[in-house]
């Protein structure tokens, strides 16, 4: 561990954050082809393609993985090992997020599917007592809307039944721009009617209009939202409202939704007042962990350490997580800041 304090992830895929030999293990076992010949072959595939033209294309390097998450054993054991490499860096809290919808095709619920991912993260917590893992159910946007309404109706649904059980909140992940962000504003109102935290991909592959939009919805948080910049106004809203980005800079440089790190807008948004946080959205397709990314931000993006535990305190106070966890949490990292 090269930094101390305490650290956060509020944006982690966990079809994005697995373990490479169990993945190739799993689809040996279960009769899944694999790009490449072996493990090692497949694993200059993934590296090969982080390197995208477009969120888009990048998220094609999904499909292999979920193919082998279909029943509830594997998805509890690729959740459970993620939490036991976020112990390794020394994390104390991070929000794993996931699409139950994209997990039915061997029969599963998505209940069923969220409730092995429960299980893989009460096995995980035995083994690491000082984390904290809160789970995201994702709805989907995979084209026109109406294509998997029922089912991002259902996540909704599944959401509102597991609140309070280990998952934390809701989130719109998946294509941007196929289709306007408003056309999902119902699907926002209902999960808002239910009172379920909500946050929602936007401004990453499109323009601020999405950030405007998921706004709109009422959601606490942005997943990336970094376009925002291009729009003053709304960048004053965001302070104003407190709407934490969930910067994810690696990825954000891979899907080539910005140029470079240097020429990444996160410090200015900080300084404009907006509660940036700093995520790594894939840990084994973007090939890094919230250290590296701190690292980028330490050596190419401008930032002072002082600015991460900053950042860090942003990403409690936007957490999801219950609010005497949050007062433990902001404490401790008050105490390396005054230090």
């Amino acid at each position: 561990m090269r930094y101390h304090f305490p650290k956060c992830d509020l944006h982690l895929h966990l079809d994005g954050s697995f373990r490479i030999e169990t993945v190739w293990r799993l689809a040996k076992e279960q009769g899944v082809i694999l790009p490449g010949k072996t493990l090692e072959e497949y694993r200059q595939f993934l590296i090969d393609c982080s390197n995208a033209e477009s969120v888009n294309q990048y998220l094609k390097m999904f499909d292999d993985p979920i193919k082998v998450m279909q029943d509830p054993d594997s998805l509890a054991l690729v959740t459970k090992e993620l939490i036991l490499d976020l112990q390794e860096i020394g994390m104390a809290y991070a929000e794993i997020r996931f699409a139950p919808q994209l997990h039915t095709r061997k029969g599963m619920s998505q209940a069923e599917a969220v409730e092995a991912v429960l299980k893989g993260r009460e096995e995980g917590l035995k083994e690491c007592p000082g984390l904290r893992i809160g789970i995201i159910t994702c709805m989907m946007s995979i084209g026109p809307e109406t294509l998997n309404w029922e089912a991002n109706e259902e996540t909704v649904e599944v959401c509102r039944k597991y609140l309070g059980k280990g998952v934390v909140g809701i989130d719109l992940a998946g294509a941007e721009g196929i289709v306007p962000l408003s056309n999902f504003a119902p699907l926002f109102a209902k999960a808002k009617e239910y009172g379920l935290p909500m946050t929602c991909h936007a401004g990453d592959s499109q323009d601020w209009k999405t950030v405007e939009d998921a706004i709109a919805f009422g959601v606490t948080r942005i997943g990336h939202g970094h376009h925002i910049y291009e729009n003053p106004a709304l960048c004053r809203v965001a302070a104003e409202k407190g709407i934490a980005l969930e910067i994810c800079p690696t990825s954000n440089i891979q899907c080539k939704t910005r140029e470079s790190y240097p020429l990444h807008p996160a410090q200015n948004l900080l300084n404009m007042g907006i509660p940036v946080t700093i995520n790594t959205d894939n840990m084994t397709l973007a090939r890094v962990n919230v250290e590296d990314e701190y690292d980028h931000c330490l050596n190419e993006m401008g930032f002072e350490e002082e600015d991460l535990i900053l950042m860090n305190i942003n990403s409690v106070k936007a957490s999801f997580m219950p609010e005497e966890d949050k007062k433990v949490l902001i404490a401790e990292l008050m105490t390396y800041l005054e230090s």
